[in-house]
């Protein structure tokens, strides 16, 4: 695997061209090079996961840093002579000819442009964290998004589900065997009657007011936690707390491209990771297909998006049918 800094000017009409280098763009690029397939990974060094200090629920890397996870990728890639990572932001990306897409694209990147006769995208997703001061310096350690990747670090803690939404009965359920306590902090919002009676059936504590801020606290045995202080001055002493993120796109490419958006605004596509537009494929968190209500944010369901898409421009390439 070629890795270059800066790339020198480029000529060629790639196999493929793979925008992101997180865990589908990585699982892409594997496959693709295991089939001798002539592909360019365009890695922007902005990850997802860049806040948490280490990945979990992966198999053979839990508890490992992103950054030791995404060694060993690199390390495994290059073994394959065709797969060329670059160390350079794509800025914009078009078909060559807009009426025939598939016959191939350009990116347009700091370092020069990339055509290619397949596209994938797997450039994520940026989360929008509430506006609560002291949360973005916890998150990704004492708070997080998703009781699968996190959940089991809060054990034997008290949590809390930051807000009232819809979602906090399902992750309250989730955490309810794994934490010592799980109370719903609302924010100051007015609770759905729905909500409220799934937290009641569930006998978890609802605290209405507002919170004013989250700081860093040690718990006993140097856990870890926050302190929640509400509006009144009361606080909420926690080790962990659960938040639920906006969705958006992290890159502007789905839009560039006109392709269509399910209402989560992640890209539509179907089991192989096919868009809407043809030879344009995409994977990971960016992207869910209609079986699902959200996009699987984890490093394993990346990884095998990117894997599954991988297969689908092969196939492409090889003129075989969908």
């Amino acid at each position: 695997m070629n890795d270059l800094r800066t790339a020198p000017h480029d000529d060629a009409m790639h196999d493929a061209v793979v925008l992101g280098a997180g865990p589908a763009g990585l699982a892409a690029a594997l496959a693709l090079g295991r089939t001798h397939r002539d592909v360019v990974v365009l890695d922007s060094g902005r990850y997802r996961n860049d806040p948490t200090d280490a990945m979990h629920n992966v198999l053979g890397f839990d508890g490992v840093a992103p950054a030791e996870f995404r060694a060993a990728a690199h390390r495994t890639l290059a073994a394959y002579d065709t797969v060329e990572l670059r160390r350079t932001t794509a800025l914009d990306v078009a078909p060559l000819d807009p009426a025939a897409p598939a016959d191939g694209f350009v990116v347009r990147t700091e370092d020069g442009d990339v055509t290619a006769r397949r596209l994938l995208l797997a450039t994520g997703v940026r989360d929008e964290l509430p506006g609560t001061p002291g949360l973005a310096e916890l998150f990704g350690t004492v708070a997080a998004h998703c009781p699968y990747c996190h959940g089991h670090e809060y054990s034997g803690t008290p949590v809390a589900i930051l807000g009232a939404g819809p979602h906090s009965p399902r992750v309250a359920g989730l955490m309810e065997r794994i934490a010592s306590r799980v109370v719903v902090l609302a924010d100051g919002a007015e609770v759905d009657p729905e909500v409220r009676a799934a937290l009641d059936a569930r006998g978890v504590a609802i605290r209405p007011e507002k919170v004013e801020r989250l700081e860093p606290l040690a718990l006993p045995g140097g856990h870890p936690g926050a302190r929640a202080v509400l509006a009144g001055g009361a606080a909420e002493e926690l080790g962990g707390v659960m938040v639920a993120p906006t969705l958006h796109q992290a890159a502007p490419f789905a839009a560039q491209l006109g392709l269509e958006l399910r209402k989560s605004g992640c890209v539509a596509v179907d089991p192989t990771g096919r868009t809407s537009m043809p030879g344009v494929l995409a994977a990971g968190d960016l992207a869910h297909t209609a079986d699902f209500p959200m996009p699987l944010a984890s490093v394993t369901a990346a990884m095998a998006a990117g894997q599954m898409a991988a297969g689908a421009v092969d196939g492409d390439l090889l003129g075989l049918a969908h």
